[in-house]
């Protein structure tokens, strides 16, 4: 499974980098506005940290809109990939940007229905939001699975991108349901790294060693 970094921040994406963890990045508009640069500069930032897909997304909320912004955000760099809202104004941009090359993630899925319509649009990532599903009381893992069956049925070729992780298990089970990507928050990706006995477990070899061999 790859692992996206789900920030805007260069510094977390350096450091995700530095430890071969970061196989593409997603971005949203409220993680751009908490950077508070400017957008176009800290998207060619990040697009020339990672050879990954990046994911920037669109504003607009209406077709035409959507495109232009789409086509501005793909001549940034190579590697853009650009977001496009699960709306219907939404696919009928994917369908739009698909024939014209422009490679999207479409965001904000909550049910298998709209990853079927988005990847019929064209989409080359559909983006399930499982976290805030799980806020609602429901479970949001079931959705990647549906989605997965699906696109196991027809051969589409489309990724699920599973999006709204808030905890390490939230990865386990993305990769347990065999997702392609997980997009993780720093902060969360720190976490994969602990285990308590892990830690013990240094402890114990620094103690032993330092009794024979002192300081």
């Amino acid at each position: 499974m790859k692992f996206f970094i789900d920030t805007a921040n260069v510094d977390e994406i350096r450091d995700a980098v530095s430890m071969g963890m970061a196989d593409g990045v997603t971005t949203n508009p409220s993680l751009m506005a908490r950077e508070g640069g400017e957008p176009v500069a800290i998207l060619k930032e990040i697009t020339s940290l990672v050879a990954g897909p990046v994911s920037a997304e669109v504003i607009s909320l209406d077709t035409e809109g959507m495109i232009q912004e789409a086509r501005g955000l793909a001549m940034i760099a190579d590697n853009i990939v650009v977001k496009i809202p699960m709306t219907v104004d939404g696919l009928k941009a994917v369908r739009v940007l698909s024939m014209e090359g422009i490679r999207t993630n479409v965001t904000l899925i909550f049910s298998p229905l709209q990853a079927l319509m988005a990847v019929k649009a064209g989409a080359n990532y559909v983006s399930p939001f499982v976290g805030r599903l799980d806020d609602l009381g429901q479970e949001g893992m079931p959705l990647v699975e549906q989605i997965g069956q699906i696109f196991m049925n027809y051969e589409f070729h489309a990724e699920i991108i599973v999006a709204s992780i808030r905890t390490p298990m939230h990865v386990l089970d993305a990769a347990l349901v065999g997702a392609h990507i997980a997009t993780i928050p720093h902060s969360v990706l720190a976490k994969l790294a602990y285990h308590p006995m892990t830690d013990k477990g240094i402890e114990g070899f620094m103690a032993d060693w330092q009794r024979v061999h002192g300081n």
